[in-house]
């Protein structure tokens, strides 16, 4: 077998160990149609069926090549599960969060400190990115993600917790852009921004771009806080969310930007931890994101 994955060979186990799919499920704490997928997946790498599962029965068979691997597979697989299990819940807990380091800097401490109150036992590991979060929960190196962008993915599912505004910010030795003329005021000003493809990047190009014309960028940088910092040091102006002023900013000065819509933060986890109770705990705090940032927040816990 090419590239085994031991993730897909335990459902497997368990399905064939157990005589269902559901009864995989909730031992592994993924859904139906997860559990389903796993077996799908481990069929299509080894080129054969395993499982055959009638339409609206809850048990199911096991093809002859099925039952070949699931008596190769025991007693050694079931031993090792167990042992692992053991091992697992003697370990420390942890929780592995992928984010964009902005978020993370500005508006994560409280959230986590109320989430240590509650649980000082589990780890808390931040992988400060804003890319490949999706691939990284799905291939085990992230548990959750909270981000911008929504990636319509079922194995990861999302959130809405809550929404911000955009706004304009410039050196405060430029004086104040005129209201409604904000796009006149940019044109041939350095411009400060995200790394391409970014969500504020694009949102903030087609809205400043002159017509017919490509927008003139004098610096690129990956997240907020470095954004923010050119700005601080003169380099030019840039569109930010405004979560990263607190008023006490001497260098800047702020404008809104009322024709840019409300970006939305996604709190995303791994399928089978939805219900994993230090990811649902961690998901309820981060709704409270929108009363530390001041925005609008969603109209339900789910968001979608």
């Amino acid at each position: 077998m090419r590239e085994a994955n031991l993730t897909l060979i335990q459902t497997f186990f368990i399905v064939a160990r157990d005589g269902s799919y559901s009864a995989a499920a909730r031992k592994l704490g993924m859904s139906y149609q997860s559990a389903a997928n796993h077996v799908r997946r481990l069929e299509q790498m080894l080129g054969e069926r395993l499982v055959i599962s009638e339409q609206g029965a809850k048990t199911v068979l096991l093809t002859p090549r099925g039952r070949s691997l699931y008596k190769l597979l025991l007693p050694e697989l079931d031993t090792v599960l167990t042992r692992l299990d053991r091992t697992l819940q003697k370990e420390r807990p942890v929780l592995r969060i992928g984010l964009p380091q902005a978020i993370f800097f500005y508006l994560m401490p409280p959230i986590l400190a109320r989430f240590r109150a509650l649980y000082p036992q589990v780890e808390i590991i931040a992988y400060e990115r804003d890319t490949a979060l999706p691939e990284m929960i799905k291939d085990g190196s992230l548990d959750l993600c909270i981000t911008e962008r929504y990636f319509g993915d079922p194995n990861v599912p999302q959130h809405l917790v809550c929404t911000y505004r955009p706004a304009l910010v410039l050196p405060r030795e430029w004086g104040v852009p005129p209201a409604g003329g904000i796009r006149q005021w940019a044109q041939g000003r350095p411009f400060v921004t995200y790394e391409p493809g970014q969500l504020l990047r694009n949102l903030a190009i087609d809205y400043l771009r002159p017509d017919d014309a490509e927008m003139e960028i004098a610096i690129s940088t990956s997240g907020s806080s470095s954004v923010k910092r050119c700005v601080e040091a003169g380099l030019g102006y840039a569109v930010i969310p405004a979560w990263c002023l607190d008023g006490s900013e001497t260098t800047i000065a702020m404008v809104d930007i009322p024709e840019l819509p409300e970006i939305p933060i996604y709190f995303g986890e791994a399928s089978f931890l939805a219900r994993n109770p230090y990811v649902v705990t961690l998901r309820q705090l981060c709704v409270g994101l929108t009363a530390a940032i001041g925005t609008t927040p969603p109209p339900s816990e789910d968001g979608l």
